[in-house]
């Protein structure tokens, strides 16, 4: 029986409320029932210092860098919830990502991607989410098309954090098989 494939995932949004958190618990779940084992992260317990060269010369790789690295390595794809800030990718994914191309090897080649992304506005951030999907093509990800954005996203939730909109839920099913299908397909 060919074993599960290993999605690790992670908002770029350190917010305990965020809405982009929400989101990706909800793309979680998808993901997990199309199929693959998913890692859920906090970048809160991955706390790392914003990148400088001088810093990594005198000081080497952060030990959280390291970590990461290790998890990422240890999965074939990747489902990043991407925020957006005035228009942009948030300083912590960029940070987190830059960090984990400063190891010895290359943890991002070969990986499958998602990116979903939420927002309170119109746009439901889809703007980072672009800006994301380039960096991981660039970082050498096989990156899932599509824009699964949630606009207005401070309504889209309920009490208890279940997704309301029909239709962004199945705009996440359907990123999730992919996500799950490539994942498989380039793993064999």
């Amino acid at each position: 029986m060919p074993s599960l494939p290993r999605i690790l995932a992670f908002a770029g949004s350190a917010r305990r409320d965020s809405l982009n958190r929400k989101f990706l618990a909800v793309a979680v779940a998808a993901v997990r029932e199309a199929g693959a084992e998913v890692t859920l992260l906090d970048l809160n317990e991955y706390v790392l210092p914003l990148y400088h060269g001088d810093l990594e010369e005198a000081s080497g790789l952060p030990e959280n860098a390291t970590k990461l690295i290790a998890l990422l390595e240890q999965h074939q794809g990747l489902l990043i919830a991407s925020p957006e800030y005035n228009g942009m990718l948030t300083p912590l994914l960029k940070n987190t990502l830059d960090w984990c191309t400063r190891g010895d090897g290359d943890p991002f080649a070969g990986k499958v991607a998602a990116v979903v992304s939420a927002s309170p506005g119109g746009f439901g951030a889809v703007r980072s989410l672009v800006m994301a999907q380039q960096l991981l093509l660039k970082l050498g990800c096989h990156v899932v098309p599509g824009q699964t954005a949630l606009p207005q996203a401070g309504k889209a939730f309920d009490e208890a954090g279940k997704l309301t909109d029909a239709r962004a839920l199945k705009s996440v099913q359907g990123l999730a098989v992919s996500l799950v299908a490539s994942t498989k397909k380039l793993s064999a």
